[in-house]
């Protein structure tokens, strides 16, 4: 009986995993409604039917993905500003979420995807919880009132922009302006 492989199947929360980083990719490349499941399930290895049979829907599938990039933005938060708070734990999130934006660019586009998915009211509740999940996270470690927490949040929305024009690291005088001004607001 030797030689018989030896097939190890992988758990439906392990397929759910890749399928979600595979999804990642590909909603922060083409949207939601150019994204492609049968794209998805190919990277992953397996079937189409598959990929709905775990998560019903192309929405459904998106919405989790969504969820699964805000939930790594607040832990990326809760990390970098671990032991801190006022202004140091806003410096540490914003330094840390700089350094995401530009070595990330699935991360950026991701994001990008989920406010334009917004006219759909599902999603809409979902972006907007986990955005509020941010905001009352640095309202709560910070300890700052709310001109600052919002202006701390109108610095990140201004360099989420920049990035998706690839401007952090621009030549343009007034890209290297905006971007410096952001720099030196801390």
């Amino acid at each position: 009986m030797g030689g018989m492989a030896v097939t190890i199947r992988k758990s439906a929360a392990e397929r759910r995993d890749e399928i979600l980083e595979a999804a990642l990719v590909e909603f922060a490349a083409r949207g939601l409604d150019g994204g492609s499941t049968e794209t998805i399930a190919k990277a992953v290895g397996i079937s189409q039917p598959y990929v709905f049979r775990l998560f019903g829907t192309k929405k459904q599938l998106f919405i989790a993905t969504v969820e699964r990039c805000l939930r790594g933005t607040l832990e990326m938060m809760h990390t970098a500003s671990a032991g801190l708070n006022g202004e140091a734990a806003l410096q540490a999130i914003g330094e840390a979420y700089g350094a995401r934006l530009r070595t990330d660019p699935t991360y950026l586009r991701s994001q990008m995807q989920a406010y334009a998915a917004c006219d759909d009211p599902e999603i809409r509740e979902v972006v907007r919880r986990g955005y509020g999940d941010l905001v009352e996270y640095v309202e709560r470690v910070s300890g700052l009132p709310s001109e600052r927490v919002s202006h701390f949040f109108a610095k990140g929305m201004l360099l989420n922009v920049m990035a998706s024009m690839e401007l952090l690291e621009a030549t343009e005088g007034w890209a290297e302006r905006l971007i410096e001004g952001c720099r030196k607001d801390v």
